[in-house]
């Protein structure tokens, strides 16, 4: 269902897709920049922002970067 009365917050959308999802939220000079695990997880939250805010990811996020594999 999306939420189509006035501008949602930005920091809404990022607390809500931080719930969801099992990404990260990094902080650049103030900006938010997401880091997912996988371009189907970077589909499916791209994807939830459009359908429930009706915004693109790149108007809430600053940019978007895949998360390194973990050392061994």
């Amino acid at each position: 269902m999306a939420i189509g009365r006035g501008a949602v917050e930005q920091d809404y959308i990022i607390e809500r897709v931080r719930e969801l999802f099992q990404c990260r939220v990094l902080w650049s000079e103030g900006r938010p920049c997401l880091e997912y695990r996988s371009i189907e997880e970077l589909d499916r939250i791209a994807e939830y922002i459009r359908a429930n805010f009706e915004v693109e990811l790149l108007d809430v996020f600053f940019t978007a970067v895949e998360s390194l594999p973990e050392d061994n």
